[in-house]
């Protein structure tokens, strides 16, 4: 059997690197000194809205189209001086698949293995029925590809990035016009992916696909990189909300304001706000002195929409 599992070297703990990523196309900016850090092992979700650079980076981390100005380091290569090294690593996605209409699924396979001089002819049926199991497609495998559904269209362009062992999977927009159904099977096989220790970029503007499925978070927006980290990293660079629960929230109001919170609303029965750096703890004691009574109190987490329309002021596709 063929491994899948990562063979990342230390050379390459953080796989994808960018400084200063820049292109411009007849003189307008498509992205603008991106910074990028993609760490090893992770699910980077690369969002952003359509139109946002996010494509665009991705074909200049591949090599696809040329850099106007900045640096690229892939699986510890610089790009594209080391694209021979760096690419055999790499398995992707971009812009959709693009397969023979008459083919059968493992035909369409074997020809794109052939056609890879790093592939062994020896071990192609092994790894192209492999492939093609791992994305649940095994049993479809003599059917055309004309009668695949759009869903498994996006599995077998996954199968044929599994061919060989991946480092890193660079996936555009993988769950791309999927329905439900296929969007979750995508959204599992990236998930069994990550486990096998593969680092994945996955770019998309569906808010909540990257929410469901990713450990890390690059925000773009009009091409630049607005922000990056781990979930709770830009979870926590977010101001949170208090909820305090009570019947009288005139007067929990007035508390919360004394203490320094802001955009403090009232409801018939309970009042929010925002913490900003007030310490959390200092809440409930000065209410319950105020003689206010606190029937539930919560610090609540900024979504992923909330994150991001703190860092853009306006929000996009939250779900598709």
């Amino acid at each position: 059997m063929i491994s899948y599992v990562s063979t990342t070297s230390p050379d390459a703990a953080v796989p994808v690197r960018t400084s200063g990523l820049t292109k411009r196309f007849r003189g307008q900016t498509a992205v603008d000194r991106v910074d990028l850090e993609v760490p090893a092992g992770a699910v980077y979700g690369f969002l952003g809205p359509n139109g946002s650079g996010k494509t665009t980076t991705i074909r200049m981390l591949l090599g696809l189209i040329s850099v106007t100005a900045g640096e690229i380091t892939l699986l510890g290569s610089p790009m594209p001086a080391g694209a021979g090294t760096a690419l055999p690593r790499v398995g992707a996605l971009v812009e959709g698949p693009a397969f023979h209409p008459y083919l059968s699924g493992r035909a369409n396979l074997a020809r794109l293995d052939a056609a890879d001089r790093f592939s062994d002819p020896r071990t192609a049926r092994v790894r192209i029925d492999q492939a093609l199991d791992r994305v649940g497609l095994l049993a479809a495998a003599q059917k055309r590809y004309r009668a695949y559904s759009l869903g498994m269209r996006q599995r077998l362009a996954i199968a044929n990035a599994l061919l060989m062992p991946r480092d890193l999977m660079v996936l555009d927009e993988p769950t791309n016009g999927l329905d439900p159904q296929g969007t979750r099977e995508v959204r599992h096989l990236i998930g069994e992916l990550a486990d096998d220790g593969v680092t994945i970029l996955v770019s998309s503007h569906l808010l909540a696909e990257v929410d469901q499925m990713c450990s890390h978070v690059g925000v773009m927006y009009e091409g630049r990189l607005v922000s990056q980290g781990s979930m709770g990293e830009l979870r926590t660079s977010t101001v949170r909300t208090v909820r305090v629960d009570t019947d009288r929230p005139e007067d929990a109001a007035r508390v919360l304001r004394e203490l320094g919170l802001s955009d403090v609303l009232t409801a018939s029965a309970h009042v929010t706000g925002l913490l900003g750096d007030v310490a959390v703890e200092k809440i409930v004691p000065d209410l319950v002195n105020d003689g206010v009574p606190v029937f539930g109190f919560a610090v609540q987490q900024p979504s992923l929409e909330d994150v991001f329309v703190g860092l853009t002021g306006e929000g996009f596709d939250v779900s598709g």
